[in-house]
């Protein structure tokens, strides 16, 4: 694969022992130096105005004037210091080299994904909240529509927390389709079954939330059955990856059991699933806590693209996740 990688994001400084920390960049790297074929690429960060196009622009400067300000907590969770602007649009616009790359045709080994923090999915229209500032992703496919790279863009977000940020920003529009499977109950608690969008965007957002201690089975149980069919129907031009790897079994945050082979195995369904859309395939990463388990989860991604076959997983999924994804073929009418 092709990484998006900037020093920049490793000045976002959020302080002794916080989760979402410049080591976890480091970590990636470390991991990624042990495997064959890794490319890396430093894009330039995000204009405002992109940023803009998605978020409140008061927000915005709101933010600006409180980095340049020295910073500070934002709210509990969420924390900046006077590198956070710099490192918030770098990696925004990691998030734009890797939409725009996969549209202009980099495939299989030259795929994108774009290893920027701090991540995005939690970022409201008008609010930074759950450590994350600016929307990557969402910055990302709203750049591929306005430069008339993509008409239909889905983003699949595979983060253990529901991307509350994303589907807001998306939640009454039909050009942009928001798919989601996290952690039933967890921060930021929101993304429930009956969530799937409202005027333009009715029927193009869909919210899969997992019983805790679902694994690799129910995982792609519900890409296959769920995700798959609603973004067959929506018929993208582009499909997103918001990548998170805490609901890793050795994450600390979390309750999932999803292994690392699991995360390739999930690659190899979504590549699968782009291929068969015809969709342009980019990766954007979002969160991810225990250092060791977002390597290997990162590493899985890259190997599955670099030619690794994913080793199949002998378990079934659990009837509680069966009945999950009846209940959202109904909600959507598939």
């Amino acid at each position: 694969m092709r990484f998006g990688y900037s020093d920049r994001c490793l000045d976002h400084d959020t302080g002794e022992r916080h989760p979402e920390n410049p080591d976890r960049l480091r970590a990636i790297r470390r991991g990624l130096a042990k495997r064959h074929g890794v490319e890396y690429v430093e894009a330039d960060p995000a204009e405002k105005a992109a940023v803009t196009a998605v978020h409140d622009p008061d927000y915005v400067d709101e933010l600006e004037s409180f980095v340049a300000d020295g910073g500070g907590s934002w709210d509990p969770d969420t924390v900046a210091s006077d590198g956070t602007w710099d490192a918030a649009l770098t990696s925004a616009g990691l998030a734009q080299w890797a939409a725009r790359e996969a549209l202009t045709g980099s495939t299989g080994r030259q795929t994108p994904f774009a290893v920027g923090r701090p991540p995005g999915h939690h970022a409201v229209t008008d609010d930074a909240m759950g450590f994350c500032f600016f929307n990557n992703a969402a910055v990302a496919a709203q750049t591929a529509l306005d430069e008339d790279l993509a008409d239909r863009v889905a983003i699949f977000d595979w983060d253990v927390h529901h991307g509350n940020g994303t589907q807001d920003i998306f939640y009454d529009r039909g050009d942009v389709f928001y798919a989601s499977i996290h952690e039933d109950g967890l921060y930021p608690d929101t993304g429930d079954l009956d969530e799937t969008g409202e005027g333009d965007g009715e029927g193009a957002t869909a919210n899969l939330p997992l019983a805790a201690g679902a694994g690799d089975a129910d995982y792609l149980y519900a890409v296959d059955e769920g995700i798959a069919p609603a973004v067959d129907r929506f018929d993208p031009d582009l499909l997103i990856v918001s990548a998170g790897f805490d609901a890793h079994r050795h994450d600390p945050i979390s309750r999932m059991r999803v292994s690392s082979e699991g995360y390739a195995l999930l690659t190899d369904r979504i590549r699968s699933l782009a291929d068969d859309v015809g969709a342009a395939n980019a990766y954007v990463l979002e969160g991810g806590y225990g250092l060791d388990t977002l390597a290997e989860g990162v590493s899985m991604v890259h190997e599955t693209y670099d030619g690794r076959t994913p080793v199949a997983t002998d378990e079934d999924p659990d009837a509680k996740t069966e009945t999950l994804v009846d209940d959202l073929l109904a909600e959507l009418d598939l």
